[in-house]
């Protein structure tokens, strides 16, 4: 451990630690703007100076040392920083009105604390042409301000490769790789880059006004549903702590918006453990096609039909669960109120910037002969809309979901939280192969946030080895292992894998809201903490659920019985399986 001293305040750190870190576990707040608990320090903006033995210095790459005595801030500290930030705000237009982080933009925050109310360097900005190619994200350069961390996430956290910087010097910027369109590159949509950027740069595609029009039209029956991940972050948005669970608080926000069907991704959740388990079983059993990969994230499915093709048949061939729901929307439920899929529209309520894309997928047409999902909104935008419509979120009364698509158990909920798909499905699982129901519900070896577990689970004598992956870029060493062990013809060393592309889960998913922590130093948006907190709503409503087994789920068995028949069989696979493509890397 190492002493210091902050400010005059005495303060003891684990030797290695940055000054900025050390000062944040002290609660002072060093401003900066390219430093983020997720990624490597870069020394990029100069906010962050200290002054240590009468030298100016960044304290997100200074390493704290024995004796140390740090000053935060004084008069010279002060006017650099100002500096600093006129000659970033010199860069940067003035559109903070008509801009998708207005309220809750870093640099817009940092302006204000500094005491920067005009502008006192003649401007230059460069207006580029926003790029809207992926219809999932949107870059917008004129905002960006060559922090880095987006570059940073994207090659080194996710090792996708899609951001990269261009040119030098005051020229430089950051756009797409080889100065591509997104939509050119090895892009998953992942939105991990419009998570981190501390301004406007990178944002959600927004398509509020068409889910406006869609409710607008009389004639068009709106169907509405929302992902595990979005009611334990949604709240954020309107001063509830994170991971407050609100769900039927939202249930009646939707309502109020004038969707005229409240529906539950959490149904299509509990649908996709009874396909996907069923499917497991026969593969594990027939020894085909292993190891078996989920297949619920749009971003890792991008992802290894990209760079992994090889690899398609081990996918799992179900559909993610908001796009059962759509499909069944189109039919079952079509079937059973008497209209036609055509004036269904299905606006799904998601965590993830990649369901954008993965509605808009041909694979996404279903036997109904219309798109299963007609948009998709993320949590912020969401939230945007309830603003809209004036409507008081907190005072909301909590109603519940509608029939027949509402209903779901614990084990969909936790669809959210990195491990939580293998968990529900080992449960489904087991009793699919035994007869019986697992005693222990819980996988404690595949909770928490590292980025690889792994676990050997037994089945009534039968060894069943599983690995779970968050954040995409973990995946490239289960990818080396399985190759290696297949050239070498040895046993596979895992039978069932879940991929979630995000950095633990759907919870902390591209589309999630981005403000601050409550009486801690920023950054705005997704951290760690932050993480654990959405986790630990999902995880308390498994624990307190009547039911926390997708196969006990009622609705879904009715409408199995009612509609679908056999789990992967006839018109089963026909509505809720899909087939997967290889893709070139750059488009």
């Amino acid at each position: 451990m190492v002493k210091l001293k902050i400010d005059d305040v005495e303060v003891e750190v684990e030797a290695g630690t940055s000054i900025l870190d050390a000062a944040r576990s002290a609660n002072v707040d060093i401003p900066t703007l390219c430093k983020h608990p997720d990624v490597d320090p870069s020394a990029g903006c100069g906010m962050c100076i200290v002054k240590v033995g009468g030298r100016i210095m960044r304290s997100c790459c200074t390493p704290v040392s024995e004796g140390m005595e740090v000053i935060t801030n004084d008069v010279e500290l002060r006017e650099t920083r100002k500096t600093v930030l006129e000659l970033i705000l010199s860069n940067h237009p003035n559109h903070c009105l008509q801009c998708a982080r207005n309220g809750q933009c870093e640099l817009q925050d940092m302006a204000m604390q500094i005491g920067i109310d005009r502008d006192e360097i003649e401007k230059i900005v460069d207006e580029e042409e926003l790029d809207v190619s992926t219809q999932a994200v949107v870059l917008d350069p004129a905002k960006c301000i060559v922090c880095g961390r987006c570059v940073d996430i994207c090659q080194n956290i996710q090792n996708v490769w899609a951001l990269s910087y261009l040119n030098r010097g005051l020229a430089t910027k950051i756009t797409g790789a080889n100065d591509a369109k997104l939509a050119d590159t090895p892009c998953i949509k992942c939105g991990q880059c419009a998570a981190h950027c501390p301004t406007g740069a990178i944002v959600e595609y927004d398509e509020t006004q068409k889910v406006w029009d869609m409710i607008k039209d009389k004639e068009t029956i709106t169907v509405v549903q929302i992902a595990p991940a979005v009611r334990v972050a949604l709240g954020e948005e309107f001063g509830y702590d994170f991971g407050a669970n609100l769900t039927e608080k939202i249930y009646a926000a939707l309502r109020r918006l004038g969707f005229n069907k409240v529906f539950d991704t959490n149904f299509g959740a509990d649908l996709t453990i009874i396909e996907e388990a069923s499917e497991f079983v026969k593969r594990f059993t027939a020894n085909d096609n292993l190891p078996m990969f989920t297949s619920c994230c749009p971003a890792w499915v991008d992802y290894i039909e990209k760079y992994y093709p090889e690899n398609l048949s081990n996918l799992s061939s179900c559909k993610s669960p908001h796009q059962m729901v759509g499909a069944l929307a189109k039919t079952y439920y079509a079937q059973k109120i008497g209209v036609d899929a055509s004036k269904i529209k299905v606006v799904s309520i998601m965590p993830c910037t990649a369901k954008k894309w993965e509605v808009r997928r041909h694979e996404s047409m279903s036997s109904s002969g219309y798109q299963d999902v007609d948009v998709v909104l993320t949590t912020r935008e969401l939230a945007k809309m309830i603003r809209q419509a004036g409507i008081n979120f907190k005072s909301l009364k909590e109603e519940p979901a509608d029939s027949p698509l509402g209903e779901y158990s614990g084990a969909a909920t936790i669809f959210g939280v990195t491990g939580g798909v293998m968990t529900a499905a080992l449960r489904t699982a087991y009793f699919y192969i035994t007869g019986e129901e697992l005693g222990n519900l819980n996988f404690e070896a595949i909770e928490g946030l590292e980025g690889v577990k792994v676990a050997e689970v037994d089945i009534n004598g039968t060894k069943i080895r599983i690995a779970v992956v968050n954040g995409v870029g973990n995946v490239e060493d289960i990818m080396a292992e399985i190759k290696t062990a297949h050239d070498a013809g040895e046993d596979l060393p895992y039978h069932f894998i879940e991929v979630m592309a995000c950095p633990g889960g759907c919870i902390a998913g591209g589309g999630q809201p981005k403000v601050m922590m409550h009486n801690l130093p920023k950054p705005w948006g997704i951290t760690d903490e932050i993480r654990k907190k959405r986790s630990l709503g999902l995880n308390c409503e498994d624990e307190k659920a009547k039911n926390r087994l997708s196969h006990h789920n009622e609705e879904v068995k009715q409408v199995y019985t009612e509609f679908l028949g056999q789990p992967g069989e006839g018109k089963s696979h026909e509505l809720l399986h899909t087939k997967y493509r290889q893709r070139n890397l750059y488009k």
